[in-house]
């Protein structure tokens, strides 16, 4: 029985120059396993001072247009509704924390009067209601203005895909 070294599953490459082998040359590929430090083998060349032969032009294959939506669209809409949460929320509950961290560490600023002997913390907690409707507010003007009409461009450009492709 003899024994076959293993042989790579592809054709390796045969050129109609083969450089002479030196002494401190590393082995041909076709003759063992590459070893991880070996270059890669040299094009087809007739001659070793020949530039290789040019790539042929790949053809340029685009669609005839592009689609107008793309990924970015999606980020920036993302983005600018979590920004809009943020704000919504940081303010109402921003206001909530104020009011609980002035009640437990400050009582004596939330039981002193402040006008016709209305305490301090109550008048406080009276103005809890209207900071959220600001933040309800602040919320839906963040909406119009920024989110809204990121979200319609973006359903306009999808509606406008989906009639190019159904054109085709």
């Amino acid at each position: 029985m003899s024994y076959d070294p293993p042989r790579p599953s592809y054709a390796p490459p045969h050129s109609s120059y083969e450089p002479p082998h030196r002494p401190y040359d590393p082995p041909h590929p076709a003759y063992g396993p590459p070893l991880p430090y070996d270059p890669p083998p040299p094009a087809s060349l007739t001659y070793p001072w020949q530039p290789p032969p040019p790539q042929p032009a790949r053809p340029d294959r685009r669609p005839a247009r592009e689609p107008l939506g793309h990924h970015s669209d999606l980020r920036v809409l993302r983005s600018a509704y979590r920004w809009q949460r943020r704000t919504a929320t940081l303010t109402a509950l921003g206001y909530f924390t104020l009011f609980l961290v002035l009640s437990a560490s400050a009582p004596g600023v939330m039981t002193r009067p402040v006008a016709d002997g209305i305490p301090a913390g109550l008048l406080l907690a009276l103005i809890q209601l209207p900071v959220t409707w600001l933040a309800i507010a602040l919320y839906e003007h963040t909406a119009r203005r920024h989110v809204d009409p990121l979200a319609d461009r973006i359903r306009k450009e999808a509606e406008l895909n989906a009639r190019r492709g159904a054109a085709r």
